[in-house]
This record gives C-alpha cells, structure tokens and sequence, in this order.
C-alpha cells in the first residue's frame, strides 16, 4: 500500500505539472513575454514527449519493472525541469522545461496499471485505474486555485522549485516502497519494440485507438492551457477567477474518473458507456463554441461537463486490456497510453496554430469558437469509430489471445 500511496503522490504531481501552465499564463507572457502559440507549444510537448516515451517505458516496466522505472525517471528528468522551469528567462526555456517534465512523468500512471494488470483480477483494472487516476487528479486542482494564490503570495519560481524539491522527495518514496510484481518471461519474437508489432497486429484494438486518444484531449487541453486565455480574452478574467474557475472543471474531472470506474461491473458493459461519455462531451464542446459569450456561470457549466465526460480514460485501458497478451502487459498499456498522451498532445499542437490562424482582434470570441468546434468534431470522430469496436464486458476480461 505504501508503493501505491508513493505512485499515486506521484501522480498528483504528474497531474500538477501538465495543467499549471493555465494559471502561470499572464506571469509568463508577462515576464518572458510568450505568446500564445509558444505556451500552446510548452503545453503540447509535455504531451509528445510523455507520449514517445512509453515505447521505451513499456520496454523498461516488462524488463525492470516500475519501481527503478519510475523513481528514476521522476527524479532526473521531472525534478530537473521543475527547476529549470523555476529558473526561465525565455519562452523556449518553458518549452524546454516542459519537455523534461513530460519525460519525468512518463512512467508514473503506467508504473500503477503494470502492477495493477499484474496483480489484481481483470475485472477490477477499470475501477483501480479511474480512481487512482481520480486521486491523481487532485494535482489538477492544485493546479487552479491554490497555485494562484501561492504564485501570488511566493511568487511562481519559488513555487516551482518548492514543486521541483516534492518531486525528489516522492521519487525516493518511490524507490524505498514500491514493490515489483513478477515478471513474465518474454520470447524472442516478442522482445524489446517487436513486442508493440504484436499489440499492433490484434484487430481488436484498432477501433478502439481513436478514442483512447482524444477522450481526455478536450478536457485536458483546455483545463491546462486554453481555459486562461479564453476566459481572460473573452471576460478579462484576471488569474484569480481563472484559477476558480479552472477549479471547478478539475474537481469535475476527478468525479468523473470516479464515476466511470464501477460503471462496467455495474452494468456490464465497456463500450457503451465509454460511447456515452464520449458523447457528453461532444455536447459540452458544442455548447461552447456557439454560445462562447454566454456568461461565466454557463460557460462554467459546460467547462465542467467536459471535464466530467473526460474521465473514461481508466475504462478504455480496460477495454484494451482485454485484448493483449500477459506477457505485453506493460507494452499494452504503454501503447494505449501512447495514443492517449500523444493525441492531447497532437491536438495541443494544432490547438495553437488554429487560435492563431482564428484570431480577430475586433472578435475575441471568435478563435475559441473554431477551438471548441475543432476538439468537437475530432471527438465526434473518434466516437464514431469506436462504435465498430467489440466490447469486452468485465466478467470476458480474462480473455486469451487464442479466443480472438
């Protein structure tokens, strides 16, 4: 339990860092005068970099296991760019620092999920995921309100070294702690990357890829980065109320991580619930971008149905999971994380150059309603996709790649 505790802190942390980029936008476009595009680009590396990392990551949990996996990497590149962050005088030191973080923080959710995947029964993996995840995701709202109110009384580098020395700190927690569950004997035709062209090979999983990668897209993207700039540019909102705001949509995003956990065993089914979130989310976004001046407390609303439909991500590694092999098992869920990680990361990227490309000086609504409809129609996608996957209900979790 020790172990766990020890990830999960590290997950908050992971949470933290890629969202407080929302709350630090006016200080950092303030004083390393960054622009929009350029912050779109911290944001939207953190994520890539995370993401090409799990390739390597897989490779490391089924031969190491999580706990020099994580520790190590926590502590090196996380804690480094913590500081590095803290110590910025231009915006590709940000970018820089954004991107060391990402590959810190790498390992931290899947180093849980292996030993979840590895120690508990199928049907439990999609419950143990969304709430470690919902437990995570207080960095999400440590993120929003109380780093306002700390950047404000500390000032922001003080906090982020403060961040960068907890960092340290949970990654020796990591190392003392963590207990490595066995590891599976790998054949030579499975070894190292050859074991992500056998994952890739299974037909059931390709359905479900599209979704895994943009179901938290929305919600991440614009509780982490674009929440500031909208409501600062569309309401004047000043740091305070975007942390408050950005506050709500986050403790919305752990509710949904919790609510989506038992809902499989509950009504026995995967596929249709992941649907349905997906869905809700849609709805969300197209509220937003065609009634994007229709008050802060609607606008709010909406924000926090995003970030409630968001939380299907611990489902939908469970849906995966069904379908690969014991032996992949930390490549499997590396390489749902990948498509995960990198899609928010993808769609962050684009984020950026579609706000620029949409910018009417006169209509400052006018860029967050393409935004809003972009993530909309790729989640629509997405969903649409999904539909043609095979569930996989929890008491078929134990599935053996011969029934496939």
């Amino acid at each position: 339990m020790a172990g766990i505790a020890a990830l999960a802190a590290a997950y908050v942390l992971s949470q933290f860092y890629r969202t407080s980029l929302a709350v630090l936008t006016p200080a950092l476009t303030a004083e390393l005068g960054a622009t929009k595009a350029q912050l779109s680009a911290a944001s939207g590396v953190w994520f890539v970099v995370f993401a090409l990392m799990q390739f390597a990551v897989g490779v490391w949990l089924d031969r190491y296991g999580p706990k020099r996996t994580a520790s190590l990497m926590l502590a090196l590149c996380a804690g480094g760019g913590s500081v590095l962050l803290a110590l910025a005088v231009a915006p590709w030191m940000v970018i820089a620092a954004m991107a060391l973080i990402g590959m810190g923080c790498a390992p931290i959710l899947m180093a849980s999920v292996f030993i979840f995947a590895k120690t508990f029964s199928p049907a439990r993996l999609a419950v143990l995921t969304s709430w470690l995840m919902a437990v995570g995701m207080l960095g999400n709202v440590l993120g929003t309100s109380p780093l306002a109110a700390a950047a404000e009384a500390f000032g922001w580098r003080n906090v982020m070294l403060g961040i960068g020395a907890a960092t340290l700190l949970v990654a020796a927690a990591i190392r003392a702690f963590v207990r490595d569950p066995a590891i599976e004997q790998v054949s030579v035709g499975s070894a190292g990357l050859k074991g992500y062209l056998e994952l890739l090979r299974l037909r059931a999983l390709w359905p479900i890829f599209p979704l895994v990668a943009l179901c938290t897209a929305a919600a991440a993207g614009i509780r982490g980065l674009w929440a500031g700039p909208f409501l600062a540019d569309v309401y004047g909102a000043e740091a305070l109320l975007i942390g408050n705001v950005t506050l709500f949509m986050a403790l919305a995003m752990v509710a949904g991580a919790f609510v989506y956990g038992p809902l499989d065993t509950i009504f026995g089914t995967r596929k249709w619930i992941a649907f349905g979130g997906a869905v809700m989310s849609v709805v969300g976004l197209v509220w937003l971008a065609t009634y994007p001046q229709a008050g802060i407390t609607p606008t709010t609303v909406a924000m926090v149905v995003v970030g409630l439909a968001g939380g299907s991500y611990g489902l939908l590694i469970a849906h995966g999971r069904a379908f690969f092999p014991a032996h992949l098992t930390g490549r499997g869920v590396t390489l749902l994380n990948f498509f995960s990680i990198g899609g928010t990361g993808v769609m962050q990227l684009l984020a950026g150059a579609v706000v620029t490309a949409a910018t009417v000086p006169s209509e400052p609504a006018a860029a967050y309603q393409v935004l809003f409809a972009s993530y909309a129609i790729a989640m629509t996608s997405a969903a649409l996709v999904y539909l043609l996957s095979r569930d996989a209900r929890p008491e078929r979790a134990s599935v053996r790649l011969a029934e496939r």
